[in-house]
């Protein structure tokens, strides 16, 4: 019983962890992407760049994904319960699917905009944009850029699929930012329509970020084994155990970023139920200490042949 406390208090601590951590990223991100799209938007109306005012939009349609990162997590940090005994971390998958058609979406109106200005073809009727455009996406590229590398690092250190996921939103905008300074720039030299390319280039990476979150996601909502690297390493953690004569199954699952294990071990027949049962322990704990990621792990005894 008092092992069961142990093991509950601190899975409760991590989670507590793993959304101060969210939180933390999130309002940073908030405040950043806010200040980033009004500036944005103010430049691209008064320096009359379509392509920044589309930028504009895939910052702030980056606060909007930056909530659904908020609530996701949340969600999948609940507690196991009757319903869900499980747990909820698949919500969290949940989030990263709607992150990723919010971001198609917004790439879609973005590239149907720049598009119907190239194809009207009155060229001369479009607007040079102004220095202040180009300001402006500087400042965008270096500040998404850095949001990128933030999310990133904490995504990665509470292995958190929709944080990651938002990171790439990241990336995506300071991308689509590049692409937004080479086009007003092409304005500036005297092609104007490179201003409205430029925006359809955004709509290309805004969508193929859209599509590696949503693979990305859909990939962690199907049940599916670890990679056989992992396999073989928590394959070598087993028969470490000098007791172990030999595993006739090992099974991995992966359900939203944890790992489930399931796992054969052969033993001397001849060994006792309780021995049998310490030696099972014993293979349980050395994967939960070796593998962070593992959530739940079955191990079954059979004699050895």
């Amino acid at each position: 019983m008092e092992k069961n406390k142990k093991i509950t208090r601190k899975s409760n601590a991590a989670e507590n962890d793993f959304q101060k951590v969210a939180n933390k990223v999130s309002t940073v991100t908030i405040i950043g992407n806010v200040a980033l799209s009004v500036v944005k938007l103010l430049a691209g109306i008064i320096a009359h760049s379509s392509a920044m005012i589309s930028d504009a939009v895939h910052s702030a349609s980056d606060v909007f994904s930056t909530f659904v990162v908020i609530i996701g997590i949340k969600l999948a940090s609940k507690k196991p319960d009757k319903e869900h005994p499980y747990g909820h971390e698949r919500l969290e998958c949940v989030a990263a699917i709607v992150l990723a058609m919010v971001l198609f979406i917004t790439g879609l109106v973005i590239g149907m905009g720049a598009l119907n200005n190239i194809l009207r073809g009155n060229y001369n009727d479009l607007q040079m944009p102004g220095i202040l455009a180009l300001v402006a996406a500087g400042v965008s590229i270096a500040s998404k850029e850095g949001m990128y590398w933030y999310t990133r690092y904490y995504a990665k250190k509470i292995d958190s699929s929709v944080l990651m996921a938002d990171a790439w939103h990241h990336r995506s905008d300071a991308f689509s930012s590049i692409g937004a300074l080479i086009g007003i720039g092409g304005a500036r030299l005297g092609f104007p329509i490179m201003d409205s390319i430029a925006s359809l280039v955004i709509f290309v990476f805004i969508v193929k970020a859209a599509f590696d979150i949503f693979r990305d996601a859909m990939d962690k909502m199907v049940d599916h084994s670890c990679d056989d690297e992992t396999e073989k390493q928590i394959y070598d953690c087993v028969m470490q155990n000098e007791n172990v004569e030999g595993i006739d199954l090992l099974q991995t699952r992966i359900f939203g970023n944890k790992i489930y294990v399931d796992v054969e071990i052969q033993v001397n027949a001849s060994y006792t139920l309780q021995v049998a049962h310490n030696i099972a322990e014993e293979v349980h704990q050395d994967i939960e200490k070796n593998f962070p990621k593992v959530k739940h792990i079955m191990v079954h005894v059979n004699p050895a042949k």
